[in-house]
């Protein structure tokens, strides 16, 4: 497991765009496992600047999202679709039906849990999937007590996670209770993880990730035994962690 130290959020957010768009220019036709949430939006508009300065092209791009909220129509204001638009999507060049998110208003959610895995499979798995982690160590949606053999699926959200997410509401009765996640173990198929932290408040999810038992009490755990992760976290976030490598 890599470990980049930065010395703040900007400077996380630099070194993780210049990540992805050495990924996009080696494999213009990769695949890529994307995030949301205030951890990835520094990088999400370095990578819109680089697209309109450097040309870089999302035109074979082909993308996943990890999870979204079910209940909410795709044009509200906070649904992951419309955040993926608002905050990269309509800013680049990606083909719109190269994007994927899970559907939270599907007829049959379970249906569309097996779709969505399907559909990862039919493009042959994720080269490379963005993480952000929670502060009780959630990746993606997927909570503490989420089997590692988890596929994509329906959680049900902590009040915990959804205490952090209800900054983006008017308050957390509006926040949904439940959500459509990839599962752990299909993150874990993916070939590289880049995971992204920043601040004091995930310096002890970070510490766990590294050091602690693996268990599925703390789902980020699992990510040990991952070939290729690349954890780009601010000082910070790695305030725990003595031994760093650039």
């Amino acid at each position: 497991m890599k470990i980049i130290e930065t010395n703040n959020y900007q400077e996380m957010s630099e070194k993780a765009a210049h990540f992805l768009i050495k990924k996009v220019q080696d494999n213009p036709a990769i695949i890529l496992g994307m995030a949301t949430g205030g951890t990835p939006e520094g990088m999400y508009r370095l990578l819109i600047d680089d697209h309109k300065n450097n040309h870089t092209s999302y035109q074979g791009v082909t993308t996943f999202n990890l999870d979204e909220y079910i209940g909410l129509p795709k044009d509200d204001a906070n649904s992951y679709y419309s955040y993926m638009w608002k905050t990269l999507f309509d800013h680049i060049d990606i083909n719109d039906e190269h994007v994927h998110l899970p559907n939270g208003l599907a007829t049959n959610i379970e249906e569309e849990c097996k779709n969505y895995e399907r559909l990862i499979k039919q493009y042959g798995g994720i080269d490379v999937q963005v993480l952000g982690i929670g502060e009780n160590g959630h990746i993606g949606f997927n909570e503490p007590g989420t089997a590692f053999d988890s596929h994509t699926h329906v959680i049900e959200l902590t009040d915990s996670t959804r205490e952090a997410n209800s900054r983006y509401f008017s308050n957390i009765y509006e926040v949904p209770k439940e959500a459509i996640t990839m599962g752990i173990h299909t993150i874990m198929q993916a070939k590289e993880i880049v995971l992204l932290a920043s601040g004091e408040r995930k310096a002890e999810a970070l510490n766990q990730l590294l050091h602690a038992e693996i268990s599925e009490a703390f789902p980020a755990s699992i990510l040990q035994k991952h070939s290729n992760v690349t954890i780009i976290a601010d000082r910070d976030a790695l305030k725990h962690i003595s031994h760093v490598t650039v």
